[in-house]
């Protein structure tokens, strides 16, 4: 049996990415981790996610992973230059920005297309071509309009997710667009365009809502006012202003529970017999329950339930997560060096990363390189395109490349 490690799925694929902050990277992401040579495009003064502060500090560590950067200034002729001889060898092209720069820059789909007719032209948008699409669109304008704050929020209160939904799910649908096109690629020796929206995913989001209404006919709650399809469902508030999330979602739960706990009054209270009753009693029958959980710890029910079987969770931040006991055992977080202000050039910090959520074949698809300082790839990626020393030093000299040996 031989020792040598079997290649990564997409090997050999080279994309040519001009992206920030989530949607694009999110897509350039999944590609690198699965084999991708992903080549980030960056001005000279570095991708403007590098800089962002408070909840986007995290933008780029996190979707930057196993890229190579190049720092070009695409808008003198020789920086174009640069990334046409890039796009001529490249498999995929993956851009996030506003309808109109690349037409601007030469870099349409109609251009690149005609120099390499196999690339694969994967572009992140707002929304899908429409009436909508001169609108500049962000992860929370698509929730408010889309539905999704609506649902989340309690009444009257829209709210939007807690993390980046629209703009992750986006890259990753592109993703699926380009290794679909791969595919196809193989059978057709043709490259296609793709394209992945904001705004189409968010009502993807919300379609089993929608769907909910032409159902029953009747508008449906937030998720806060819901009516939930199951009677024990829900957050409680225990010993020592602690708070978890216990459920029984099944008639035989509900059993194991009353059982564990010595409800025998409510198991045989004729009005809870079956699920669809106790959901229809849940009006007294939740704060019954709270009232009998609240003499416990977090830690006692979290352990009787865990013995049960019973689905539970604590209330977790998101900075717990790196001391998850089941992360750590399963390799879901790996160790990576990232730059304290995201740009390489000053101090440094050890911490650990949650990979893509999937195994192939039992293993993790690794970390292979920590997100790049701005330009560390420059002069290794123009050598592999033609260029000589001399030539990549007049670049530098001339202000058209940038270079972080």
């Amino acid at each position: 049996m031989s020792n040598t490690p079997e290649p990564l799925p997409l090997e050999g694929i080279r994309v040519v990415e001009f992206t920030h902050m989530v949607m694009g990277p999110t897509c350039g992401m999944i590609l690198a981790d699965l084999g991708a040579e992903v080549i980030k495009v960056e001005p000279l003064a570095g991708d403007n996610t590098r800089k962002l502060l408070g909840s986007g500090a995290g933008f780029f560590p996190m979707f930057n992973r196993n890229k190579k950067s190049i720092a070009v200034d695409v808008k003198s002729p020789r920086g174009r230059e640069i990334i046409l001889k890039l796009v001529a060898s490249a498999d995929v092209f993956s851009e996030n920005f506003k309808s109109g720069t690349m037409d601007k820059l030469g870099f349409s789909y109609d251009a690149l297309s005609k120099l390499n007719p196999r690339l694969i032209y994967v572009s992140h948008k707002g929304f899908l071509p429409g009436p909508y699409d001169h609108r500049t669109a962000l992860d929370e304008v698509v929730q408010m309009m889309g539905g999704l704050a609506y649902m989340t929020g309690p009444e009257g209160r829209p709210l939007r997710a807690g993390t980046s939904v629209n703009d992750i799910m986006g890259g990753m649908f592109g993703a699926i667009g380009v290794l679909a096109s791969l595919q196809q690629r193989a059978r057709t020796g043709r490259g296609q365009q793709v394209a992945s929206a904001l705004f189409e995913n968010n009502v993807f989001l919300v379609a089993q809502h929608m769907m909910q209404f032409a159902v029953t006919g009747k508008a449906p709650d937030p998720m806060p006012n819901r009516i939930s399809a199951w009677a024990v469902y829900d957050v409680f508030d225990v010993r020592d202003g602690e708070q978890i999330f216990l459920s029984a979602v099944s008639d035989t739960q509900w059993e194991i529970m009353c059982r564990e706990f010595g409800f025998d009054d409510l198991k045989a209270d004729t009005r809870l017999v079956t699920n669809n009753d106790r959901v229809r009693a849940r009006e007294w029958l939740i704060p019954e329950l709270r009232a009998r959980f609240a003499a416990f710890s977090a830690a006692e029910l979290s352990e009787r339930f865990e013995k049960n079987a019973l689905p539970y969770a604590p209330i977790t931040r998101p900075q717990d997560l790196f001391d998850d006991p089941h992360l750590l055992a399963t390799g879901g977080l790996t160790p990576i060096t990232i730059a304290a202000d995201n740009t390489g050039t000053g101090r440094e910090v050890e911490s650990r990363v949650a990979l893509l959520p999937l195994a192939l074949n039992g293993e993790r698809l690794a970390l292979r390189t920590s997100p790049p300082r701005l330009g560390a790839n420059t002069v290794e990626l123009l050598r592999s395109t033609g260029y000589s020393d001399a030539e990549i030093e007049s670049l530098r000299a001339d202000g058209v490349i940038g270079v972080n040996p």
